[in-house]
């Protein structure tokens, strides 16, 4: 039997059968740290797709990092076909500085498809762009809420790709939301050059979340599985079928004070229902916060004190109120089956 060749990153081989991490220069700190982009490559003995799978384009969603770190420690990755890139962090400057963007304070998520001589942030997207995803046929690119936030775990997907709204069923997130490409974006200039990404949403900046560690998890091997690179001992199919939402909109403090919410993400809502309530710190003016549109809430705010106008809830359109209640409770309960994790595992 002819022995696999071996998969190269920047320059790096490794042998099929094996599993290494690659060092990719970026940059130096100004202390003269050098700074590098980190890939685990797992180069599977058999055949199959390449894939990657990405945590910390923004440096302060480290929920993708958690998810990532579970990732790498799965048993069934023994029994991998194909090859999968694994970048717990993309953006190392926002990470350590505990911020979503880079020291200039651009954005990295807008910097595709950057270039060898630009900024900072257009080095950087050139590298993962071009020494990472262009060897790759899909990927999964994970996010959180900025701080303050929370979300709902959720993949967004465009419209008119049949194929990512198909792996985002496989995926089995609560809700699917589609979303048009955005300039500057990895999933827009990764789509141009012919692979498709699957984008993650799901907890808070800054923070972990249980259940949005294992919904992403649980997801992401069920996507490796469908591309036949694992076998399916071990991996269940979602227990309900993901929503689709095509459409939504965020619900705005109609004045500032004190918030008191009174829904939470993955509830469902109607027109006209009371969600929150804004209050002044006399307690003399009590503002009643009233939904607009039916939907289910896939994003919130979480910070008690509010501006007028700031963002509140994100609220996605469903088609049956009843059925996005069921989804949401069976796959909530699935999750919650799932062994608990120990806390030394988690920390």
């Amino acid at each position: 039997m002819t022995k696999r060749p071996d998969f190269v990153l920047a320059g790096t081989p490794v042998p099929a059968g094996s599993r290494k991490t690659v060092n990719i220069p970026v940059s130096t700190l100004s202390d003269h740290t050098p700074v590098t982009l980190s890939a685990h490559v797992i180069h599977g003995r058999g055949d199959g797709p390449v894939m990657f799978v990405s945590a910390g384009i923004h440096g302060d969603e480290v929920i993708g990092v958690e998810i990532v770190r579970r990732l790498l420690r799965a048993k069934n990755l023994k029994s991998l076909k194909g090859t999968l890139i694994i970048v717990p962090i993309v953006n190392t400057f926002g990470f350590l500085n505990h911020s979503r963007y880079l020291p200039d304070r651009r954005d990295l998520n807008r910097c595709f498809p950057g270039s060898s001589n630009g900024s900072l942030g257009s080095r950087l997207a050139h590298i993962f762009l071009n020494d990472i995803v262009s060897l790759c046929s899909l990927g999964i690119d994970l996010h959180s809420a900025a701080v303050h936030r929370m979300n709902l775990p959720q993949i967004r997907v465009s419209a008119n790709n049949t194929e990512t709204m198909r792996l985002a069923h496989v995926f089995g997130a609560p809700v699917i939301l589609t979303s048009a490409l955005r300039d500057g974006s990895l999933r827009q200039e990764a789509k141009k050059i012919g692979v498709d990404v699957l984008l993650y949403e799901a907890g808070e900046g800054m923070r972990f979340d249980e259940m949005s560690v294992r919904a992403g998890l649980a997801g992401i091997l069920r996507v490796i599985k469908e591309k036949g690179m694992l076998p399916s001992a071990g991996i269940a199919a979602p227990r309900a079928k993901s929503l689709v939402c095509s459409n939504s909109n965020w619900l705005r403090a109609p004045v500032g004070g004190l918030l008191r919410l009174f829904k939470a993400e993955g509830d469902v809502v109607e027109k006209g229902d009371i969600v929150a309530a804004i209050s002044d710190p006399f307690g003399d003016a009590e503002i009643e916060v009233v939904t607009r549109n039916s939907g289910i809430i896939v994003g919130r705010a979480v910070m008690p004190i509010v501006h007028e106008g700031d963002a509140l809830f994100h609220i996605a359109a469903v088609k049956s109120s009843g059925a996005a209640e069921a989804a949401v409770d069976d796959l909530a309960s699935q999750l919650e089956e799932a062994p608990l994790f120990d806390e030394d595992e988690i920390i």
